[in-house]
């Protein structure tokens, strides 16, 4: 009897739903606060759990970079040392801005997002244009128009450029970064050799490069890029820069063509998103990937754009979601467990 009945509860447990694992973003934004860590913002670990009233040296370097990416007005220029009412109030928007936890506080996930390589372009964006705010724009809204099919050039400057990468590579990088942006949008996009008439020109700087934006050095601002129809698509040549990370053994080298396709985005005209596994989010961790696009980037270009007519949004959720299906429920995972058990039932019949 004993053994029928451990039997039967062992057939009950297998025949349970097995649910798939949570699929993890494939890009990870929260950096452990590490005071080893040699990036260009690795000196504000110390401010790890400071709150409103507290005083240390150095907080005014910290008001900079909120001021820099458009949580503190335009018109502040005294920072002081002291974590004031404007300070929190940035911090408040900033943790909004990039879905993180709301505390008005430098807790750890904020701090590490704060400590992580990111896009040189400010979040500010114009609150009037949606009210999802996930994708944002550039203020106006600016975009290179709507004339179909429309034709956009680019090409890589000869001379500010890095040598350590064989240029078919960085073409090819370039090629399906662009590619991916087309796929969903009616616009052509074609390399030139004449650098000065393209439409987008791409080229590798060092700090102050004239464009007033100057990179800061390793694992700051990786990249820039200015609104439509400006054109300008600027890298940090001090960077680490990988399209292979197999060959690429560097713990601070930076995926090229995750950059790349971010900053086209901004060429376009799209700012930057609170959504963390869009393409758009501001951020990227060394040795990280993120080339494909998410629904929010794409609803956010189509508003600008339109669809291009080959673009299927069922075909595009399908590739995002990929559900299994097992037994006719949604979702869950083969178990090969139950298909033995009701062998065994079979069987014993």
């Amino acid at each position: 009897m004993f053994q029928h009945v451990s039997f039967f509860l062992f057939l009950f447990i297998t025949i349970l739903p097995s649910f798939p694992a949570r699929n993890m973003p494939d890009f990870i934004t929260v950096l452990p606060v590490n005071p080893d860590m040699n990036y260009t913002w690795s000196t504000f670990h110390k401010f790890l759990d400071i709150r409103r009233g507290s005083e240390i040296i150095g907080m005014s370097e910290l008001k900079k970079y909120f001021h820099r990416f458009g949580y503190l007005p335009k018109s502040d220029t005294n920072f002081t040392d002291i974590f004031d009412d404007g300070l929190e109030s940035a911090v408040t928007q900033y943790q909004s801005k990039l879905g993180l936890p709301v505390t008005g506080k430098l807790d750890s996930a904020t701090l590490s997002e704060v400590m992580s390589p990111r896009c040189g372009v400010g979040d500010n964006d114009d609150h009037k244009l949606h009210i999802t705010k996930h994708y944002t724009y550039f203020p106006g809204r600016p975009s290179w128009g709507r004339t179909t099919p429309l034709m956009l050039t680019y090409a890589f400057s000869s001379s500010d450029f890095i040598d350590y990468i064989e240029i078919s590579d960085i073409r090819a990088v370039f090629n399906r970064a662009f590619t991916r942006w087309a796929s969903v949008i009616p616009v052509n996009f074609t390399e030139t050799q004449d650098y000065k008439h393209a439409d987008i020109k791409i080229g590798f700087y060092s700090k102050d490069h004239g464009d007033g934006e100057p990179f800061d050095g390793v694992l700051g601002v990786l990249a820039h890029a200015f609104s439509p129809k400006s054109g300008r698509f600027h890298l940090d040549a001090a960077e680490t820069w990988s399209v292979d990370f197999e060959s690429e053994k560097s713990r601070v080298a930076i995926d090229l063509e995750s950059v790349a396709t971010h900053e086209i985005g901004h060429v376009l005209g799209l700012g930057h998103s609170s959504v963390k596994e869009a393409v758009m989010y501001p951020s990227l961790n060394p040795r990280s990937k993120k080339v494909d696009l998410r629904l929010d980037d794409v609803n956010g270009v189509q508003v600008l754009y339109g669809s291009n007519p080959n673009f299927s949004l069922t075909s595009f959720l399908q590739s995002e979601t990929s559900p299994n299906k097992s037994f006719g429920l949604r979702g869950h995972r083969f178990n090969p467990i139950f298909s033995i058990s009701l062998i065994a039932v079979f069987f014993c019949i």
